[in-house]
């Protein structure tokens, strides 16, 4: 009886030894040992805080580049970088080469007694460096008037291989003529020493303004539209500052030789200096924009 008892309770004391645990329980037991509370540190939440805000943290592992340039369209105009440059090569050259004539010229310019007794002498004799500033002065005063009408908008791109060396030969044959009527009308009525002193005058202007617009050729042509058109303004004053102060000195000078009046001198000023220019300006714009 014993033995027949103790029989069952053994086979189900083996029964349940091999029965297999359920299986939500041990999920449930696998969750909550890995839901666990982890200390975060005040820096973690920092840095997680940076790395979300922060757009100079790379966290997604790619290449990153910025600009501090604000993205802008290509003019194309790299000739001009090269034009403008070799510009203010020459100048550098021609200073280089004849220091003693720059100073001599600026000297000159800004003592109007001493120039008349002492400093044209010297300077008429150096024909050479002479003709390198009067080309100078025709190269800079034609890429001058370009610049100008691409400031004004007016349209110059699809023409500017030719109307740059266009302006350039125009300014030559302007002054080249004027240079020649002068001489013709010094020998005609016998006051060479006057015209002489006239051309002197002029073109020691000329030099002198073509050295002040080398500056404001690579403003107008590099510069942001708003630096450019103030550059713009501020070089026409100093050019019509130059070409009063060309007559002021042309006035005191003839003077010295003539008896005239002011009206005379001013109907000059208006028939072989101030209506030329204008109508080579109406000329010109009407060639540019096809409008009468």
């Amino acid at each position: 009886m014993i033995c027949i008892s103790l029989a069952p309770r053994a086979q189900s004391a083996d029964t349940s030894s091999k029965v297999k645990p359920d299986s939500s329980q041990a999920a449930a037991v696998f969750a909550q040992d890995s839901t666990k509370a982890v200390r975060v540190h005040m820096y973690d939440t920092v840095m997680a805080q940076l790395a979300k805000t922060n757009r100079y943290f790379n966290t997604e592992g790619k290449a990153l580049q910025y600009d501090i340039n604000p993205v802008r369209p290509d003019p194309q105009q790299d000739w001009l970088v090269y034009l403008v440059g070799g510009v203010l090569l020459l100048l550098g050259i021609i200073r280089t080469t004849y220091l003693k004539y720059f100073s001599d010229l600026f000297r000159a310019f800004l003592n109007p007694t001493l120039s008349q007794r002492q400093l044209k002498d010297q300077l008429s004799q150096s024909p050479f460096p002479n003709f390198l500033l009067n080309a100078f002065f025709v190269v800079s005063l034609g890429l001058y008037l370009y610049l100008m009408m691409y400031r004004l908008n007016y349209p110059t791109d699809a023409i500017a291989w030719m109307l740059i060396p266009g302006l350039m030969l125009l300014v030559g044959i302007i002054y080249a003529v004027k240079y020649i009527v002068l001489r013709f009308c010094g020998w005609l009525f016998g006051n060479e020493d006057l015209i002489d002193a006239y051309v002197f005058i002029l073109y020691l202007i000329n030099k002198i303004l073509g050295v002040l617009l080398a500056p404001f050729l690579v403003i107008l042509a590099f510069c942001e539209p708003q630096i450019a058109v103030t550059s713009l303004y501020i070089s026409v004053f100093f050019i019509v500052l130059l070409i009063v102060y060309r007559y002021v000195r042309s006035y005191s000078l003839v003077r010295q030789y003539l008896s005239f009046s002011k009206l005379h001198f001013f109907l000059y000023l208006c028939a072989f200096e101030v209506v030329p220019v204008l109508i080579i300006t109406k000329v010109l714009l009407i060639w540019l924009t096809g409008n009468p």
